[in-house]
């Protein structure tokens, strides 16, 4: 039975796999895996030229189309145009987008700009594209995997608190969608070099504490969180769901 069910599954060729934040980073690394295996990728995007050259350089490297789609992705109105264009069967669909907001401002309207805008990047970026998408994600065979942060897990104000959302999200999702055979899963990174999320704080001081402060003495790299996603994408991960996976060199655990 499993290696009929083996079969069948190859058979049915290349998947069609959705990243969203695919042009830069982390979400860059895993795109580039996913067009590693031969799957049709689409890449969505805020910035259109960014996600252009992301998609010619992928496609020149593996000799397959990637299709850019830019979308606000905490807009419902750009997520509801971008509908047409998605692909009415997704097989795996990769939360990846988000980051912190930057808003600065004293008093309440401050408070309200960092914790709104946190969770508009990091919660809507993920809950509006999923939740209208989620019919079209493919019986007995679908994946839906969102990147967090360990900030979700050892606290980080309005962004940590953003993430952690999506833990309790992902727990309804898979429980949702336990029944079409479409496992909903995390990935947790901690501090990951080669992005742009700390920008310029993330200097070889930052980095050398950071190091320190995992079990394995250095910070992740894109590649590190790509291959976590794609294995939560695989066959083999098929009994794996509602889970969160630590993919931060034991920098949870601290020293």
């Amino acid at each position: 039975m499993a290696q009929n069910e083996t079969v069948q599954a190859e058979d049915e060729g290349p998947r069609t796999v959705v990243v969203t934040g695919g042009g830069t980073g982390i979400g860059r690394a895993i795109a580039e895996r996913f067009a590693a295996a031969g799957d049709r990728l689409v890449i969505v995007g805020r910035r259109r030229e960014v996600l252009r050259t992301a998609a010619d350089e992928i496609s020149a490297a593996h000799g397959l189309a990637v299709t850019p789609i830019t979308c606000d992705l905490a807009d419902p109105d750009d997520v509801e145009a971008a509908l047409a264009r998605l692909p009415e069967r997704i097989d795996v669909l990769v939360n990846n987008a988000g980051s912190r907001e930057v808003a600065v401002g004293a008093g309440p309207h401050g408070i309200l700009a960092r914790w709104r805008g946190d969770f508009e990047r990091n919660v809507l970026t993920a809950v509006l594209v999923t939740e209208s998408v989620k019919d079209r994600l493919t019986r007995d065979r679908g994946r839906v995997i969102t990147v967090t942060s360990l900030a979700a897990l050892r606290g980080g104000g309005s962004y940590g608190a953003s993430k952690a959302a999506l833990h309790a999200w992902n727990h309804s999702l898979a429980a949702q969608l336990g029944p079409q055979g479409v496992t909903c899963n995390v990935v947790a990174p901690g501090t990951v070099a080669g992005t742009e999320f700390f920008g310029a704080r993330l200097n070889e001081a930052e980095l050398t504490r950071r190091a320190g402060r995992t079990l394995v003495g250095r910070v992740g790299r894109p590649g590190d969180v790509a291959a976590a996603v794609v294995f939560l994408a695989s066959e083999e991960a098929g009994f794996i769901t509602g889970e969160i996976l630590q993919c931060n060199g034991g920098e949870l655990l601290g020293r």
